[in-house]
C-alpha cells in the first residue's frame, strides 16, 4: 500500500493535480484570500480582542 506522501506526490504529477495546484496559486495570489487568511491568522494568534 503506497504512503500518503506518494499518494500526494502522483496526485501531484497527474493533470488534475496540476490544475488544482494552478488554482491554489491564483487563490494566493488574490488580495481577497489574502486579507482573509491574515484575519484568520490574527485570530488564531490572539490578535483581535473582542
Amino acid at each position: 500500500m503506497p504512503s500518503l506522501v506518494d499518494r500526494i506526490k502522483r496526485f501531484s504529477r497527474s493533470p488534475q493535480g496540476q490544475k488544482t495546484r494552478a488554482r491554489a496559486q491564483r487563490y494566493a495570489r488574490d488580495p481577497r484570500t489574502q486579507a482573509k487568511v491574515r484575519g484568520l491568522l490574527a485570530r488564531f494568534r490572539g490578535g483581535r480582542r473582542h
